[in-house]
């Protein structure tokens, strides 16, 4: 079973195709965290190391609301949900008949996850700087200011005022891949979208 961190870390990804042009993919992310309250979108994601790919490609769709809101629901080739209403975060996995509940400050704390569902400037949480632009997409490179955010860095490429890339380098070496596509800003969404009721004889952890 995923962790929560692992896969609020990835969900850095939906960013917008409303973004104004900019000189740089910082420039661009910062007026994201600005003018972006609301997302939809798809994902396709992998682990990789030293060996190459470790794990098929999940797909699945997300979708989050500012403050807090959000939703992330791996669809293939099995199925998982991390959402939050606003205040806890519940991690679903049907498989093992269990979710985890956390409050929203704990969850996120640091994790990417900060940049795509918070409203703080991305320079309190982490260290950023530009990388050099490669095949036509632009890079930037954010690190955790804490040592206990359970990864080293995440490297978000832009194109076109959009992310194409995301890539998570975790604590063990292994790296997370993310593809975006679809992505539709600013859309109405739902009060329900962000809404979770346990399924009946589901285990509840609190943690």
């Amino acid at each position: 079973m995923k962790t929560y961190r692992s896969l609020a870390a990835v969900a850095v990804l939906a960013l917008s195709p409303t973004l104004v042009l900019a000189a740089s993919a910082q420039e661009q992310l910062r007026a994201f965290v600005t003018t972006v309250t609301s997302a939809t979108g798809s994902f396709s994601q992998y682990t990789v190391n030293d060996q190459g790919r470790t794990q098929p490609a999940q797909t699945g769709v997300f979708s989050f609301q500012r403050p807090g809101k959000f939703k992330w629901a791996v669809q293939k080739p099995y199925e998982q949900l991390v959402i939050s209403d606003g205040r806890q975060v519940f991690q679903y996995d049907p498989d093992l008949a269990q979710v985890t509940e956390r409050k929203v400050d704990a969850a996120i704390g640091t994790s990417p996850a900060a940049i795509l569902f918070g409203s703080g400037s991305l320079e309190q949480s982490f260290d950023v700087s530009a990388l050099p632009a490669k095949d036509g997409v632009d890079w930037l490179r954010a690190k955790p200011r804490t040592a206990d955010a359970g990864f080293s860095r995440v490297d978000i490429g832009m194109k076109n005022n959009l992310p194409v890339r995301v890539e998570l380098l975790d604590s063990f070496g292994q790296t997370t891949r993310v593809d975006l596509s679809g992505i539709q800003a600013n859309p109405q969404l739902p009060a329900k979208e962000f809404q979770f009721t346990a399924p009946k004889g589901v285990d509840v952890v609190k943690m």
